[in-house]
């Protein structure tokens, strides 16, 4: 299976990541590969959690990430 991961930069040193198809599904790391495994075991994890549960996984749809610049006066 494969989930779509979104990585920030953290304000206080290194990142963190979320999985927007697994509520609550969070990790961090030091550097951005290390956020990345980190997260690849937080989704494992969330993974087994849910098979113990008898809980089905969740399919991720096609999720489509972009940007859109906006401008706004005064900001």
């Amino acid at each position: 299976m494969e989930y779509t991961i979104l990585v920030h930069q953290a304000e206080e040193g290194g990142f963190w990541s979320e999985v927007p198809v697994l509520p609550g599904c969070y990790s961090q790391g030091e550097t951005i590969d290390e956020a990345l495994h980190n997260a690849k075991e937080a989704i494992e994890s969330y993974l087994i959690a849910l098979k113990e549960d008898l809980v089905a996984a969740p399919i991720e749809e096609s999720l489509f990430i972009g940007k859109v610049k906006v401008e706004v006066a005064g900001l």
